[in-house]
């Protein structure tokens, strides 16, 4: 967040492999990268990610072990346009990507965050690095509620006074190959032509993917157990109680399954009545709710695993996040942080969504040449 001790420059990598002179016609910095979704993403669309910048060290590691790009320890609200402007020095076509943490804009703060946080100062840096830097093209993703705040329409503003043409859209992460219903605003301004919207490649509920395709095959544990073969196939340890709840879950269903002696006090409460996202079962058969940095809890939401009596594994939601199988978050050695992998998991982009918002920008820039090349 704005303000945070984090010093410039901090790079955790090796500089030297991001490419000088384009070894694609396409270049972008992805800003508030967390692990490295979207980059990954990006990358699969063909695009040259060269930097990823984050204000925690702790993903320096997964994202420079499993994406091309090198990373860089900063905070957004200090990091000097200049910088950006290098980095994606010498490419035809230039991209400034990135997703600012949602909490200031999500359900779970609502009401509790007012405008004046210094975390809404974060969408203010990325319209400020963008405005300086002016590439060809700024994409962002953020959870769907922050169209319906000011400060969405003064970085939609200022990146229109600027000169850049701006499309966004509400769009589910389900309709586009991600075996799990996440409702998220893409945004996407150009400097050469209005913007093309992502098009679905789900069409129909038949075709989406489900969490039984997804993380069927992988091994049984229990609550509390590691995958001898995965570190990260791990699952949370469920108190008594916790334990008796779910067995008494069904799938797809809620709290409102249990007997009456299993019910929180909370649930008794008026309020409690009306929440019953919490606590849950996944069904096999359809896509998983949001994946959030709070997925490893049974109580956290609906993350009980759909036939196993535990909540899902870290790996199980990577998955469900498009992550790949062998996507590694910490190293061989290292211990693995329950906590700090769910929110590097519940926090990043899924890259499939990625690589679909980044082949709409790879067919924006082809039809800028074919454009060209009419005119002339």
């Amino acid at each position: 967040m704005c303000g945070s001790p984090v010093g410039l420059p901090t790079f955790m990598g090796n500089d030297t492999r991001i490419p000088r002179e384009g070894a694609h016609d396409i270049a972008c910095v992805d800003l508030f990268c967390g692990a490295g979704g979207l980059t990954l993403g990006l990358e699969a669309a063909g695009i040259d990610v060269r930097l990823g910048v984050d204000a925690d060290p702790a993903c320096a590691y997964p994202y420079e072990t499993n994406t091309g790009a090198c990373f860089l320890a900063a905070d957004v609200c200090n990091l000097p346009s200049t910088l950006v402007a290098d980095k994606l020095g010498g490419a035809k076509w230039t991209v400034l990507a990135g997703c600012a943490p949602c909490q200031p804009f999500s359900t779970y703060t609502q009401g509790r965050l007012s405008e004046t946080d210094d975390r809404w100062g974060l969408l203010a840096s990325f319209a400020r690095i963008a405005v300086e830097v002016r590439p060809h093209v700024v994409t962002m993703e953020n959870v769907w509620k922050l169209a319906r705040h000011d400060v969405f329409d003064r970085f939609v503003a200022r990146l229109r006074r600027a000169g850049y043409s701006v499309n966004w859209w509400v769009l589910d992460c389900v309709q586009f190959g991600v075996p799990q219903s996440r409702r998220r605003l893409v945004l996407i301004a150009s400097q050469i032509g209005k913007p093309p919207q992502p098009r679905p490649t789900t069409h129909s509920v038949v075709d989406q993917p489900t969490v039984e395709g997804t993380i069927g095959n992988l091994p049984k544990i229990a609550a509390g157990e590691t995958c001898p073969a995965d570190p990260l196939h791990v699952a949370s340890q469920l108190s008594d109680v916790n334990l008796r709840r779910i067995k008494a879950s069904k799938p797809g269903g809620t709290w409102r399954d249990w007997p009456e002696d299993l019910r929180a006090d909370c649930h008794t409460r008026d309020s409690g009545r009306t929440y019953p996202s919490v606590y849950g079962r996944m069904d096999a058969t359809k896509p998983s709710p949001t994946i959030t940095g709070q997925c490893f809890g049974f109580g956290n939401g609906r993350f009980g695993h759909p036939d196993q009596d535990r909540a899902i594994s870290l790996r199980e939601a990577a998955l469900l996040q498009t992550f790949p199988r062998d996507f590694q978050f910490f190293p061989p050695d290292g211990e693995v942080s329950i906590q700090r992998a769910g929110q590097m998991i519940g926090n990043a982009v899924p890259p499939r969504f990625g690589e679909a918002i980044g082949k709409v920008i790879v067919a924006h820039f082809a039809g800028s040449r074919v454009s060209t090349r009419l005119r002339q």
